[in-house]
């Protein structure tokens, strides 16, 4: 018998405000997902502080030593006056000092690490991951006012400090230090590696803070040589917040101080679509806690207007962070899928819907999506899959796992700089005419096959010609030639269904398809040479499944990598993918660096020529990238 997964204990602190409504409407969609997840409630925010004058009680710090991680509503503060005023008339007077729950966790958790995801709920168009330090930079505490013995003299040669005099002069010390900033570094590589991100960017204001940036950079160079696959960059953080706007996808992990991350980590929440959607973690060698990124919101309280979409993805976020990535990535999609289709989403949105009718809608979204629950039928494939890999990469002389890493390193790179590399090579690779059928689709994986044939007896109908899904391995690109067909589909919502339960990444129809609006909105990337409502159910049969293809100019053989996105369709020939991934990364490396250049002063016909734009592929030159 299968062993049961191991139980998770998860302390339920549900704040204040909006707080308890929305974490109780995202715990119900989530009940959906049959987790083996122990979760305990307890107390903390801002009744805590007026009723016993602490926001965080000892019982909820005994609460959080017994369980392994935390999901935390929204908390309420308030200015110094009032935290006084609205203690029971017994406390007040004692000498008590209100502590912010949230400074507080961090600070006792040693929770270093601010994690913010940004992800493209609609499109799909970019995916990365604002990593802010918790613990030192300019939100260390170290703000004084009024100042004598070595502060004054640090700054009493400046003229306005000279001209008010230290008693009324303030300063704000940016503490950074080596061990705060290694193990942050750390973390934000280890991040990227799990995740599949090739860059890493550091953003500061190295040519203002000259010092505090210097020593930064020094101790990047120095990390970053522990991981040799991850490319690293250092931006100042106001070309960073235009890039943000202006091309996301760009980025993988962003990596800053406590200031500069807390305010690109807010604008990455616009970026998304509103602090409604925005999920956080806080992370720290031995603790952590998830909360929402919006605030408490007491007006809104009882109104069952808050957006629960910001406290679902969070929940995402924790369980990834607990191991339990699978259902994770399902509540994820269920969100996206709500998100996409804008028929039930809060005001915020543009919508009319409440709290619990959108949590609902995302739970039924859990209730209606293909599971991958069929332990057995999952390892088959899964096997299949693995077999399939190894016996390609075997005749490339590669391994598994570098095959595996290969098609994740193809896509995240745009389509044009692959073709770019292709070019390079003198191999052909676009299947002309297939369009992207679902906006912001990115995505790559290995072929699978299909080849249809027009029925010529009509009379016997329906030939099952579909069933061949259930053979495909996880990870599969399913590549279908119906000779370019607009007379009749082989593709639609049923079918994207079925293909999405069993880890297909992607479809490419040589053909038409139908039911764009549901497969749009399931997110599934779908690209195709036509679209019609007409069905192939009894006008075409199943060839073969697993055999060479040509369309156009470009075979397609199983095992290929089949890359795509907005811009179309190309393919790799699997004993060349390495090859090609590595010109296509120097290809955006080279534009990346002439964008920089160009950002920061530089003509652009210069950046071209100093960076190679004849041919990007070889990368940019040494030493010249230097940001």
């Amino acid at each position: 018998m299968p062993t049961p997964p191991t139980t998770k204990s998860v302390a339920v602190l549900p704040g204040d405000g909006i707080g308890p409504e929305v974490v109780d409407a995202a715990l119900a969609a989530v009940e959906r997902l049959d987790l083996p997840l122990d979760l305990r409630f307890g107390d903390i925010g801002w009744d805590c502080w007026r009723q016993e004058g602490d926001p965080v009680p000892q019982r909820t710090w005994k609460l959080l030593e017994e369980t392994d991680t935390c999901l935390l509503g929204a908390i309420t503060s308030k200015p110094l006056r009032e935290t006084e005023d609205e203690l029971v008339p017994e406390l007040r007077g004692t000498g008590l000092h209100y502590v912010s729950p949230v400074i507080q966790l961090r600070q006792r958790l040693g929770l270093y690490a601010n994690i913010r995801p940004v992800t493209d709920l609609d499109d799909g168009r970019f995916d990365f991951t604002v990593i802010r330090e918790n613990t030192e930079g300019l939100y260390a505490g170290l703000d004084l006012h009024g100042l004598d013995g070595a502060l004054w003299e640090a700054v009493r040669h400046h003229p306005n400090a000279a001209a008010s005099g230290p008693e009324h002069t303030s300063v704000t010390l940016r503490l950074q230090t080596r061990f705060g900033i290694d193990r942050l570094l750390r973390f934000g590589f280890e991040h990227a590696r799990a995740r599949g991100k090739s860059l890493l960017t550091l953003v500061d204001k190295p040519m203002v803070l000259r010092n505090s940036s210097n020593h930064l950079r020094e101790r990047l160079e120095l990390i970053a040589g522990e991981y040799p696959g991850i490319e690293t960059e250092i931006l100042n953080v106001d070309a960073v917040a235009l890039w943000m706007v202006r091309r996301p996808e760009r980025f993988g992990v962003l990596v800053a101080e406590n200031m500069f991350g807390d305010i690109l980590s807010d604008l990455g929440a616009g970026v998304m679509g509103g602090l409604g959607l925005a999920p956080s973690g806080n992370i720290g060698d031995h603790g952590s806690y998830f909360e929402p990124v919006h605030g408490s919101a007491p007006s809104m309280a009882g109104q069952d207007r808050a957006n629960p979409m910001a406290m679902l993805l969070t929940v995402a976020q924790l369980l990834d962070h607990l191991g339990l990535t699978v259902p994770g990535e399902e509540l994820r999609a269920a969100v996206r899928g709500v998100a996409r289709a804008r028929t039930t989403v809060t005001y915020d949105l543009g919508g009319t819907a409440g709290t619990r009718e959108v949590a609902g809608a995302v739970a039924g979204a859990l209730a209606e999506a293909p599971r991958s629950a069929a332990p057995r039928a999952a390892a088959a494939r899964d096997a299949a899959a693995r077999s399939a890999a190894a016996s390609v990469d075997g005749a490339a002389g590669d391994g598994g796992t570098a095959a595996d890493e290969v098609v994740d390193r193809l896509a995240r790179l745009d389509t044009a700089s692959v073709s770019d590399a292709l070019d390079s090579l003198g191999l052909p690779g676009v299947l002309a005419g297939l369009a992207a059928r679902v906006p912001g689709a990115r995505t790559a994986g290995r072929a699978y096959t299909v080849t249809y044939r027009p029925v010529e007896d009509t009379g016997s109908g329906f030939r099952n010609a579909a069933n061949y899904l259930d053979e495909v391995p996880a990870g599969s690109f399913v590549v279908v030639d119906n000779g370019g067909s607009t007379d009749c589909t082989n593709w639609g919502s049923l079918l994207t269904a079925v293909a999405r339960s069993r880890g297909a990444r992607g479809t490419a129809l040589f053909g038409s398809a139908r039911d764009i609006a549901e497969i749009r909105a399931a997110g599934y990337p779908l690209f195709s040479t036509g679209v019609t409502m007409v069905s192939g159910k009894n006008r075409v049969e199943l060839a073969a499944t697993g055999r060479d293809i040509t369309i156009g100019e470009v075979t397609i053989r199983p095992g290929d990598v089949v890359v795509a996105d907005d811009n179309g369709v190309l393919v790799v020939p699997a004993g060349r993918a390495a090859e090609v991934a590595d010109r296509a990364e120097r290809v955006e490396a080279t534009e990346a660096a002439i964008a920089r250049a160009v950002a920061d002063g530089t003509r652009l016909d210069e950046a071209r020529r100093t960076f190679g734009y004849a041919k990007p592929w070889e990368g940019p030159a040494r030493g010249t990238g230097d940001a």
